[in-house]
């Protein structure tokens, strides 16, 4: 209670009756008088001045109430007052959320991105938005059908967009489940207690066929002559204002084709199936923030042939040789020409006709060729070289558009009726080191053949015939003199073959006549005896290979190497064991020698053979031969380095130091990078140093270094860092650090 004056209520809305205050009287006044936005439930009682609610407020339909209030006397004139009361209603959780809409209905498309709205929903609450009475929060109920363990379909509790989760993008599919039935609740107080009003509405998404997909292969004629660019197909993104960009599978110097930005795709120039047959890019789309929204589309590209290329001969003159004795109807040769249009099609199917013959006797057409193979072939009757020993033939090539002339020369040539006859039937033997070089000459032999000089019937090809099953030696012919060569085709062995029984055949790469055979006289023999060379060991590997630590003990086992003699006089089997440590110095037992390793170089008998940490040479000893195999042997480094200040650039503050300054220092160590664990900097508790500077941590090699105070003079100051290797507790090194404090120029370095 109190006397009459301004005043302000605060009154939950609902209640029921209830009294919020009582006015006193002051004489002269014996009532009160109340007047404004009573809602026929507030009022005033007169004589006692009791202000009262006889029913409930609701918030949802008035928030403030302003009354006014005056005190009367006995003859009902205004004794103070009007005074203004003012009743604020607050707001109770008293209404449940609705949605605007009874059923949603939505499409998404098949492999939509993940987390893209495709659909909203949206529900009120009358309550105070200012209050969490009205904060609204979304989600999916029930989802039917749930094929999988995971959701397809995702809600914002903030705002109800509905998306596709990631298990929905992948696998939502027309053909498998067209129709989904989301129940999508809201709660108010947030979602955030139990007592919160819910509401829930059922989503209809209708699942349709993705519109972004590759087109199916694109076929291009070659050589257009349309105006480019020239569109060729389009795409569809399944989202509205995307950014569509083309990028290359194959490296080109240039890519003739161009996307605009409605996803119409065109080819820009024209295009060369000689040239290029086929192209395949991707057409990708992008966000106004450069992010990829849909999968890249792979585009297939086929450059369809057209005809545009005419024959062309294989040879600007093809000669054919046909012996006299050639029977009519036999095939002499072949006229070969090539159509640069796609293979198996019309456009490269060639014709051939003879159009021409020089000389024309004994007869007008000697020859006949086929016209779909260029097979050529005599007509009726054999040639005779009296006649004529030269025939210059025209054939005409064509395709379906183009023609073009081959020469051909048809060269009649002697009959082979002479076989090659050796000069000599036994060239007794030859002697050669097991040892000879590959392609060396051991014997000349020679034949004679009485047929047309220059021509196949007297050209004369020497063949081993018998005794070298494995091809050891060849037999190279000199074309001018017929004479033969015998050389070493491949690595003797006096172990193996000591002894080589040769027959050798000579023929001529033309056949002989029916009625002619080879016989003995084109048959020679010789023996190659092989010498014996002793030869030096041999190791059973080309190469070994070891890795070692660089701290490795005296006495371990690095491998073991093992040689043997081809003369299969002995086995040898060696260890190959650390025997002593000085300084940076290894020394290894192998074979009876020592190979001394260091760490930067090797040393093999006293000669420096690598600048690499490994082992390069092995030898095998042998009192007439000596072998060598390579030893590489992998020095492996460990953390025995501590760690130091990197030196690359002076350490300085500007003077005077006015406070917050600071410089980053660096350590490294000379192991390698492998090793480079984290360090820790701190500073040593001498010269005063932990009073005038500070150490922080950046990262695991570096640190700030900075001053404690500004009351530094102009000098050079020595800061005692003390740098550990976590990675090796035992690596402690204390350095100091020269830091100058001077005065600096504009470009903020020391003068």
């Amino acid at each position: 209670s109190g006397p009459l004056k301004d005043m302000d209520f605060f009154v939950q809305e609902g209640g029921g009756p209830r009294i919020l205050h009582q006015f006193t009287l002051e004489p002269p006044a014996v009532s009160f008088r109340m007047s404004g936005e009573k809602a026929g439930i507030i009022d005033i009682e007169p004589r006692t001045g009791i202000l009262y609610i006889n029913g409930s407020l609701d918030w949802e339909t008035k928030q403030v109430h302003k009354l006014q209030v005056e005190s009367l006397d006995k003859s009902g004139n205004k004794v103070k007052g009007p005074y203004s009361v003012t009743i604020h209603v607050e707001d109770i959780n008293d209404n449940p959320p609705e949605f605007d809409q009874k059923r949603y209905f939505g499409i998404v498309r098949q492999n939509s991105r993940p987390g893209k709205p495709f659909m909203y929903v949206h529900a009120t609450d009358r309550d105070d938005p200012t209050t969490p009475h009205a904060q609204l929060s979304y989600s999916i109920l029930h989802h039917f059908p749930n094929p999988y363990k995971e959701m397809l379909f995702q809600i914002d509790n903030a705002t109800g967009a509905i998306s596709p989760s990631r298990t929905g993008s992948y696998y939502l599919d027309p053909q498998k489940q067209a129709i989904f039935t989301l129940v999508v609740s809201v709660k108010d107080m947030a979602g955030t207690t139990i007592n919160a009003f819910t509401s829930s509405v059922d989503v209809i998404i209708t699942v349709m066929e993705s519109l972004w997909k590759a087109p199916p292969i694109i076929h291009i004629k070659e050589n257009s002559t349309q105006v480019h660019p020239v569109n060729i197909s389009k795409v569809w993104s399944n989202e509205p204002d995307v950014i569509y960009d083309i990028f290359e599978k194959e490296k080109l110097p240039r890519l003739p084709f161009s996307i605009s930005k409605n996803g119409d795709i065109y080819v820009t120039e024209p295009l060369d199936r000689e040239e290029k047959d086929t192209y395949t890019f991707f057409v990708v789309t992008k966000d106004n923030t450069g992010e990829l929204v849909d999968k890249p589309l792979q585009i297939h590209i086929i450059v369809d042939d057209i005809n545009d290329n005419p024959p062309v001969c294989q040879q600007t003159l093809t000669v054919i040789e046909v012996q006299e004795n050639e029977m009519g109807g036999s095939n002499i040769g072949t006229v070969l020409a090539t159509d640069m249009d796609k293979e198996d099609t019309l456009n490269s199917r060639l014709r051939f006709q003879i159009q021409s013959q020089e000389p024309e006797f004994p007869e007008k057409n000697l020859f006949y060729i086929q016209k779909d193979t260029g097979i050529l072939q005599l007509t009726g009757r054999s040639l005779r070289k009296r006649e004529s020993a030269k025939y210059s033939l025209k054939v005409l090539v064509t395709d379906s558009k183009y023609e073009t002339i081959c020469d051909v020369e048809v060269h009649v040539i002697d009959i082979n009726d002479q076989i090659p006859i050796f000069e000599k039937s036994d060239y007794d033997n030859v002697t050669v080191a097991e040892n000879m070089t590959i392609g060396t000459v051991i014997l000349e032999i020679q034949a004679t053949d009485g047929d047309e000089p220059d021509t196949g019937s007297s050209l004369i090809i020497y063949q081993v015939k018998e005794g070298d099953p494995n091809n050891t030696f060849i037999i190279e012919t000199d074309s001018q003199t017929n004479r033969g060569f015998v050389k070493i085709n491949k690595a003797l062995d006096f172990e193996t073959t000591p002894v080589y029984n040769l027959v050798i055949n000579a023929t001529n790469p033309e056949p002989l006549v029916p009625h002619v055979q080879y016989n003995s006289s084109s048959t020679t023999m010789f023996k190659v005896f092989v010498k014996n060379v002793d030869e030096p060991p041999v190791f059973l590997n080309p190469v070994y290979k070891a890795e070692v630590s660089e701290d490795i003990p005296v006495n371990t086992l690095v491998m073991t190497v093992e040689a043997y003699d081809p003369e299969k006089d002995s086995v040898r089997v060696s260890k190959i064991v650390l025997k002593e440590v000085q300084g940076k110095y290894a020394q290894y037992l192998a074979c009876g020698r020592i190979l001394f390793l260091q760490k930067s170089y090797l040393l093999v008998e006293g000669g420096c053979v690598g600048q690499q940490p490994t082992c390069n040479r092995l030898l095998g000893n042998n009192a007439a031969q000596k072998s060598k195999a390579p030893l590489i042997l992998h020095l492996l480094d460990v953390n025995d380095n501590p760690p130091e200040i990197a030196t690359d650039y002076p350490t300085f503050f500007c003077y005077p130091v006015s406070g917050g300054e600071r410089t980053l220092i660096q350590a490294t160590d000379a192991d390698k990078q492998f090793f480079y664990s984290k360090f820790t900097f701190s500073l040593a508790d001498e010269m005063n140093a932990r009073n005038n500077w500070e150490i922080s941590k950046f990262n695991a090699t570096h640190a700030y270094l900075s001053p404690k105070h500004a009351n530094f003079e102009e000098k050079v100051y020595d800061v005692p860092i003390i740098l550990n290797d976590n990675g090796n507790p035992a690596l402690q090194n204390k350095v100091n650090l020269k830091v100058s404090i001077c005065k600096c120029s504009s470009e903020n370095s020391c003068f």
